[in-house]
């Protein structure tokens, strides 16, 4: 008899329940970080044209958006912000009551129980683009963590949850651990963007954020997209400082890299789900080339696949509805 009359793997594929039943990686709701940007002015809803469906908001609009990521599950926000004002130091990015500060108090006030995570970075507060202070054209990594130490505080002290620093900056993790130590918030978690590569995915995300570089790139400062050894010994690097959540991003392009860390490190893995990911999705479906449900879920689940705990989505909530819609 041949060997495959015994093992005949197809058996437990025969029906959808079977299948549902040995499914080893399951994606639910409770996965997703939903990312959103925060603008300044008032009744401000503005479409992105590169992102269908995602919106930057102002802050009176910003509890419809909450509140509607929330009520389909969704348990924790992510957001970035974009100032009314950029100088070369990205002052406003620390000023307590700018716009991410008082975007924190106000979810706070209204959607208490969802977790919000805030984005540490100067990009989107420079005149420049650049995710630190500038120098004869070069990022000075030094100077940049006293600023990105001072939004951290600034950030945990309106209200944050839990702080995000995505500069890539040396020391950045050691820094802002020391600042929320030292200012009291000793339990305030840090989510380290530990392994955060030089990616052309990042296209449209500058588009929303309004952040894209006015001169260079971030090459000296990002990691180079060959290089996984070296974003092992970032992440590294960053658990030793006292990071409590580790970051892969991008996340489709570097799923060995979400493996390789899974396999090393104990450390709760979160992956970003980045904007030019998504953007080819819909820019595919709306062509109708694709099955726009079925390939976002089978992306987001090759990415909880690898290893990933928690997974950064501009699909979070449509994947909710469609998640809700299965079970």
């Amino acid at each position: 008899m041949a060997a495959y009359h015994k093992h005949r793997m197809r058996r437990l594929r025969n029906n959808a329940a079977i299948r549902k039943m040995t499914r080893e990686t399951l994606v639910t709701v409770d996965d997703f970080i939903y990312p959103i940007f925060v603008t300044y002015g008032k009744d401000v809803q503005d479409s992105i044209e590169a992102m269908p469906g995602i919106f930057r908001v102002s802050i009176d609009n910003l509890n419809k958006e909450v509140r509607n990521a929330y009520d389909l599950g969704i348990q924790s926000v992510l957001l970035f912000g974009i100032p009314e004002a950029k100088d070369s130091f990205g002052s406003d990015s620390y000023n307590p009551n700018g716009i991410i500060q008082l975007a924190i108090k106000e979810i706070r006030n209204t959607t208490p129980n969802i977790l919000i995570i805030t984005d540490v970075c100067m990009c989107e507060y420079t005149d420049h683009g650049h995710c630190g202070i500038t120098e004869n054209g070069a990022v000075n990594n030094d100077k940049t963590l006293d600023i990105l130490s001072k939004i951290a505080v600034s950030h945990v002290e309106a209200g944050s949850d839990i702080v995000a620093p995505s500069a890539m900056m040396d020391g950045q993790v050691a820094a802002i651990r020391s600042s929320l130590d030292q200012n009291g918030y000793v339990d305030s978690p840090i989510m380290a963007y530990s392994a955060k590569y030089a990616s052309g995915f990042y296209g449209p995300f500058r588009e929303a954020a309004m952040s894209a570089p006015s001169y260079g790139d971030r090459q000296t400062y990002q990691l180079d997209k060959a290089n996984i050894r070296e974003a092992m010994e970032e992440i590294r690097l960053d658990v030793e400082e006292g990071a409590d959540i580790i970051m892969v991003k991008p996340a489709l392009s570097y799923l060995d890299v979400i493996s390789a860390a899974r396999n090393r490190f104990a450390l709760p893995i979160a992956s970003y789900n980045v904007s030019g990911e998504y953007s080819m999705i819909k820019a595919a479906a709306q062509n109708g080339w694709i099955d726009e449900r079925r390939i976002a879920l089978e992306i987001l689940t090759s990415i909880k696949r690898a290893g990933a705990d928690m997974i950064i989505t501009y699909y979070a909530k449509e994947a909710a509805q469609w998640l809700s819609k299965t079970n």
